[in-house]
């Protein structure tokens, strides 16, 4: 339901004390302060993290920042919309709490525990990661109760092709959180730990295979040090490990979405690019373009167009027969960005093939690049356009020279 409900909108009065004082809108999940006023959680939430240690209401400080949940005011508001549902207002679903500070620690302190029963452990591990993925306000009480040392302690405790569902765990709740830098390090410095995560890129299990490219990509992507990161991509087999998540079989959302993450992770280092198209990078970008989500689509681009920069890339991207045709038909039509990086992916494969080059125009480029410089698209992309056009300038059909006029482009090149 809207937060806010207009009264000429569905033809009822809100009732005063079911707005957030803050908001003045409806509460959805009315919580209390320590100085008796109630306000809705996200409201208040957002009220003192952005520095107010004071009651909104009362100006009285807040000595103690728990929230306590008003069921019965929430139960009322709950029962005065079902009463109003002809006036087009709907029931406020019953929110979750978020996780119990103590629980959490309790479950993290089963799982540490090496005198506890393995089930045991495992059992704490499986609880707190479903606690994990219900909110993000859970995941916030788990940081903040030291799990990121616990769970990488758990999770490297036995590095071997054995190593238990107690690792295994461990990992999945870790692919949920960013990693601080020396955490990050702690992983990247150890050739083990590395050895270890790229071993359980091939495990039986594709949840197993996710999770430890989902934590390789937060251990790239949170250090700065480059040789670290470089220690990473140089590791035997990840590259395969992660192309062989990009082309898992089956429908699996979480496996494109992590697989592009940790794959263009890597190939920033220039480095070791050449090893992600011996691996058969290339081969499975083009063949899962189309299926990727917006922001993995761009991402998916971004790491063509770093492939495309060198030349075995560039070969074997001109080498699949979908990949001139696909870059063509996704110019200005995902985003700008995804426009700008397929731009300079076709600037790359043109300026080093002839049958590129007469691919593009064969697939419409033309039209394309002169849209896309009369657009509002980035000024990168519009110089890349610009570049690519001059590139392809002995390639134009004659009939499409003459009409190029009508586009009013006299500032991108005189042909």
């Amino acid at each position: 339901m809207p937060g806010s409900l207009d009264p000429l909108d569905v033809g009822v009065q809100i009732p005063y004390h079911f707005r957030c004082p803050i908001s003045l809108e409806l509460m959805r999940d009315p919580v209390t302060v320590c100085t008796g006023q109630t306000y809705d959680r996200q409201s208040i939430e957002s009220w003192v993290a952005t520095g107010n240690i004071t009651c909104p209401v009362t100006r009285a400080p807040l000595s103690d920042f728990t929230l306590i949940p008003n069921h019965t005011l929430r139960r009322l508001i709950q029962e005065w919309c079902v009463a109003n549902r002809a006036f087009g207002v709907e029931r406020i679903p019953t929110p979750k709490q978020p996780a119990d500070p103590s629980l959490v620690r309790s479950l993290l302190n089963q799982a540490a525990a090496q005198s506890n029963h393995m089930n045991s452990r495992v059992a704490a591990l499986r609880r707190l990661r479903g606690l994990a993925r219900d909110s993000d306000k859970n995941r916030s009480v788990i940081s903040a109760n030291n799990a990121r040392e616990i769970l990488l302690a758990i999770a490297f405790s036995r590095m071997d092709s054995d190593s238990s569902e107690l690792n295994h765990e461990s990992l999945a709740i870790l692919s949920m959180f960013p990693l601080s830098e020396p955490e990050c390090v702690f992983v990247a410095s150890d050739p083990e730990r590395v050895s270890y995560l790229v071993a359980m890129l091939f495990h039986p299990s594709i949840d197993v295979r996710v999770n430890s490219a989902a934590l390789i990509e937060i251990v790239v992507a949170g250090m700065r040090s480059p040789e670290l990161r470089a220690q990473i991509s140089n590791a035997d087999d990840v590259f395969e490990g992660i192309v062989g998540i990009l082309n898992y079989p089956l429908a699996y959302p979480r496996a494109l979405k992590v697989g592009i993450k940790a794959l263009f992770a890597l190939c920033l280092v220039k480095q070791h690019r050449q090893r992600a198209v011996t691996a058969g990078a290339v081969e499975a970008l083009i063949d899962r373009l189309q299926d990727f989500e917006k922001c993995d689509a761009e991402r998916a681009l971004a790491t063509i167009e770093l492939l495309s920069r060198i030349p075995s890339g560039c070969a074997a991207l001109a080498s699949h027969a979908l990949t001139v045709p696909l870059l063509v038909k996704i110019i200005l039509k995902i985003s700008e960005r995804a426009t700008e990086y397929a731009a300079g992916a076709l600037l790359s494969l043109c300026s080093a093939s002839e049958q590129a080059q007469k691919e593009a125009v064969a697939a419409g480029v033309l039209i394309q690049l002169l849209l896309l410089v009369q657009s509002d698209c980035t000024e990168r992309a519009k110089r890349k356009a610009q570049m690519l056009l001059k590139q392809l300038r002995d390639c134009w059909p004659e009939d499409s020279i003459a009409n190029s006029d009508d586009f009013a482009c006299s500032d991108v090149v005189p042909f």
